[in-house]
């Protein structure tokens, strides 16, 4: 297989497609995915080339869209739905919450939920409200649901259709703003598990972890720290989860510091469960305080202020000085 250098929305586009030709049962539904091929043409051309009974545009209703796809899922379709933005999800949230992620164990594994729902998450595209949350909390605290963060090129292809593939229900949230981020993408099929971390960048100071659109901005962190010579091991978490905590133990035991960086408020967000799993495994090994770096605990502001909302690279170098001069 070849390896071609694409966007993440053209990996994402190529994964979908390549989910459709192995699997008849696989669909694809959501609000404008067809005809206009999403709103950030992810979904170009797959209806042209699949159909109107493959790639379905849906009425302006996420519960009805989720609802369905459940109701498809029930009958062997491999359903990936798409919300059209991250603040969207909100009113499907009872049928995912309440009805997706319990199915499997009420039916004690007999019933199979293969539904992937394809969340477009987080700022820095200048949008006006609701168009750049970061929800991923209140899914990772949903037992049942596996979530899942792509960052890359490379990693949306694959994991998109590894989600596909998974016989869970999959929430799997895409970095809007990384959708024009170009990388190589290997199509040979030998991927890192969907549940597994990959350490992006080795270091020996300080563990940063993060996931979805704050993985490029640590890389750039790193990249800066090295002027003051200190080397930042960079952990793209993928799998939000389950998570993979042995990856994330290991480093920090050899570092002894770690820092984590998301989108999302700091306040209860995800960085906190992080941070308390470190300090109950860790705790003998850390040489400071485990420091999280996040957004405010507002709601998202209009774009001409979201950059002082947004983690950015002092944000994190910040950070970094904090947790080594402790």
């Amino acid at each position: 297989m070849s390896t071609d250098v694409l966007t993440l929305g053209k990996a994402l586009n190529e994964g979908l497609r390549r989910a459709l030709e192995d699997d008849p049962k696989v669909l694809v539904m959501g609000e404008d995915v067809g005809k206009l091929g999403g709103v950030f043409r992810v979904t170009d051309g797959l209806q042209k080339d699949f159909g109107e009974d493959r790639v379905i545009d849906t009425p302006l209703a996420e519960s009805g869209i989720v609802g369905t796809a459940i109701g498809l899922a029930l009958r062997g379709y491999r359903p990936i739905v798409e919300i059209q933005f991250d603040g969207f999800v909100f009113p499907a949230a009872d049928q995912i919450i309440t009805q997706l992620a319990k199915m499997r164990l009420r039916s004690q594994g007999a019933i199979k939920l293969p539904v992937v729902i394809r969340i477009p998450c987080g700022g820095g595209i200048g949008a006006v409200e609701h168009h750049s949350e970061s929800p991923e909390v209140y899914f990772t605290h949903t037992a049942g649901l596996r979530v899942v963060a792509c960052s890359n090129p490379a990693d949306a292809y694959a994991m998109i259709q590894q989600s596909v593939r998974c016989d869970d229900p999959v929430i799997f949230f895409e970095p809007k703003r990384r959708y024009w981020d170009k990388a190589p993408v290997d199509r040979s099929g030998e991927w890192l598990p969907l549940d597994r971390a990959r350490v992006v960048n080795p270091g020996s100071d300080v563990t940063v972890l993060a996931y979805g659109p704050m993985v490029k901005t640590c890389l750039e962190a790193a990249s800066a720290a090295l002027e003051e010579d200190r080397s930042l091991e960079v952990i793209d978490l993928r799998s939000l989860n389950p998570l993979d905590i042995d990856t994330v133990l290991e480093s920090v035991r050899r570092t002894g510091r770690c820092v984590v960086v998301h989108e999302a408020p700091v306040f209860s967000g995800y960085g906190a469960e992080l941070a308390a799993r470190i300090s109950e495994k860790c705790f003998y090994h850390l040489e400071a305080p485990v420091l999280r770096v996040g957004g405010f605990s507002t709601p998202y502001p209009a774009n001409r202020l979201e950059e002082h909302y947004l983690p950015d690279l002092d944000r994190v170098l910040d950070a970094v000085d904090r947790v080594m001069e402790w």
